[in-house]
């Protein structure tokens, strides 16, 4: 690829669309009618530029409709995933040496064409992860943002020392760059299946690491998308490998892997302890310390006080607990209210979740199904839990469809020690729990093993200011939801079992792909 030395325009963050509009509405609906046309097709590793095809395969499904198949990618096995760490170990000598410039002009490329074919990359998560269009949308959004901000990124790190300046000193030319790691494994989670799978996958790239990515088994096929997209852009063969599989065999495999570098993870906290483990252990012929990025789980909150917005409370509160079916790592399934405004807002609350209508993605209902049996399996035995714990609101049981529906669930009159405050549900479920005063929910809000988002609603100044020093979150958010994080404006990571804090999307997330090395030479 040529490279451009034309100065980089200032980052703007892709704007979402608005589906009110008609001409939007009808190039949704056109992206989902296309997408449709090509559903059931058969999708290859992709091992440097070899496209490889496998007997056994993952055969992804619409969870709306579980009749539907929206692919079947070929399944890697060890010998296959050992291939493309070979290839990977191989591209990495030439990539590396690619100037940061031309590395990043193949993120301003992808996010550009990306851009053009915004509903289409939508349509497939709508089909495939079960997402309503704003979401999908939203997602999208993020993936182009995230292309777009980690190129700039990786710009400026190369060209100049604003990140670490260094103190002069007479008679020496000293200077701090930013070196790549070397093979990474990427291991994207299902909810985001397009934004992180490409966030990750291309601040390792463009920071001159090559990866091998394994996307989650119940979403391959937009995974493959985007990897298909970066070849098209011109990425050379080799430094972004595709191989899907199992996580016990390839994914452990590749982590205890001697020549992987590092391990990039979003998903469970369970699988991300399992990761850090396995990757702290040495193998034979290991010659480094592999470096972890994790972002984990979640049990995160909404606190609200007496002197609170509480139509505002309410619309966040409900916003957060159940968007996307609350199975984002920052849904806000756990709510604790001031006892002194405690049954006004669960009955706000309870009447906007009851007004969530729920069906098929593909026709935008508000509420659709979440992602797999094991999870509506694991939600639903959460849900009677919660039965024994709390007051049933509202929802409480299955929803109609062909698919994996759950209706929209809400508990009061839950103890801050009850598993459904404490535990990921991962689902539509969410607890209210009643505190004293403000000070009191502050607390319950932090009685958690977790720590990624929060959100408090108050319009006390002064206990504004106690609330962003005391609530221990890595993501904390007064008087809105906390949810919906934006590329450049929120960077994203938690403290405690949410992860290690890795702030995808900030200026600082780069540096987790490299390493410092200083050079000093005598005049």
């Amino acid at each position: 690829m040529t490279t451009n030395q034309t100065t980089i325009a200032p980052f703007k963050n892709e704007p979402f669309t608005d589906f009110t509009q008609e001409d939007n509405k009808k190039a949704m609906q056109e992206a989902l009618a296309k997408v449709k046309q090509e559903l059931g097709k058969e999708y290859p590793l992709h091992i440097g530029a070899d496209k490889v095809t496998t007997e056994d395969k993952i055969v992804s499904i619409n969870p709306g409709n579980i009749d539907q198949v929206i692919g079947r990618v070929s399944k890697a096995t060890q010998e296959l995933a050992e291939r493309a760490i070979q290839t990977a170990l191989s591209t990495f000598e030439t990539w590396k040496r690619v100037p940061s410039r031309e590395r990043a002009e193949y993120l301003l490329k992808a996010a550009e064409l990306m851009r053009q074919r915004k509903h289409e990359f939508s349509a497939w998560m709508i089909l495939e992860s079960g997402k309503n269009w704003a979401e999908a949308d939203a997602d999208t959004a993020e993936a182009i943002d995230f292309m777009e901000f980690y190129a700039r990124e990786a710009i400026r790190l190369s060209e100049t020392n604003t990140h670490q300046p260094l103190t002069k000193l007479d008679g020496e030319d000293n200077r701090l760059t930013y070196i790549p790691l070397g093979v990474g494994v990427v291991i994207p989670p299902w909810n985001f299946p397009l934004a992180i799978c490409a966030g990750m996958a291309t601040a390792a790239v463009v920071s001159g690491n090559t990866v091998l990515v394994k996307p989650a088994s119940t979403t391959p096929v937009i995974a493959h998308k985007f990897v298909a997209l970066m070849e098209e852009v011109g990425l050379p063969a080799g430094v972004i490998n595709y191989i899907p599989g199992s996580g016990a065999e390839v994914g452990d495999y590749l982590t205890t892997h001697p020549k992987t570098r590092f391990v990039s993870f979003t998903g469970s906290k369970e699988i991300g302890l399992r990761i850090n483990r396995l990757a702290a252990e040495t193998a034979e012929g290991q010659i480094w310390i592999k470096r972890v990025i994790a972002e984990m789980g979640g049990k995160d909150g909404i606190v609200v006080d007496e002197t609170a917005d509480l139509d505002a409370a309410a619309a966040a509160i409900t916003a957060s607990a159940f968007g996307f079916q609350g199975q984002k790592c920052s849904a806000g399934s756990r709510a604790v209210i001031v006892e002194s405004v405690y049954d006004e807002i669960v009955e706000k609350v309870a009447e906007l979740t009851k007004k969530l209508e729920i069906g098929l993605q593909d026709e935008n209902y508000a509420a659709g199904p979440v992602i797999d049996e094991n999870s509506y399996n694991k939600i639903l035995e959460y849900i009677e839990i919660g039965k024994k714990e709390g007051r049933l609101v509202t929802g409480g049981g299955k929803a109609e469809g062909n698919g994996y529906y759950i209706q929209p669930t809400v508990f009061a009159d839950v103890d801050g020690k009850a598993r459904v405050m404490q535990e990921e549900i991962f689902g539509p479920v969410l607890a209210i729990a009643k505190a004293k005063d403000w000070k009191e929910a502050i607390a319950m809000y932090n009685d958690t093993e977790f720590g990624l988002t929060g959100a408090f609603f108050s319009k006390d100044e002064s206990r504004i200011e106690t609330a962003l020093q005391d609530m221990h979150c890595g993501n904390l958010y007064i008087n809105r939801k906390c949810t919906g994080a934006l590329v450049g404006v929120h960077p994203f990571g938690g403290f405690n079992m949410s992860g290690t804090d890795s702030k995808a999307g900030g200026y600082d997330y780069l540096l987790l792909f490299t390493q410092a090395k200083l050079t000093s030479r005598k005049l």
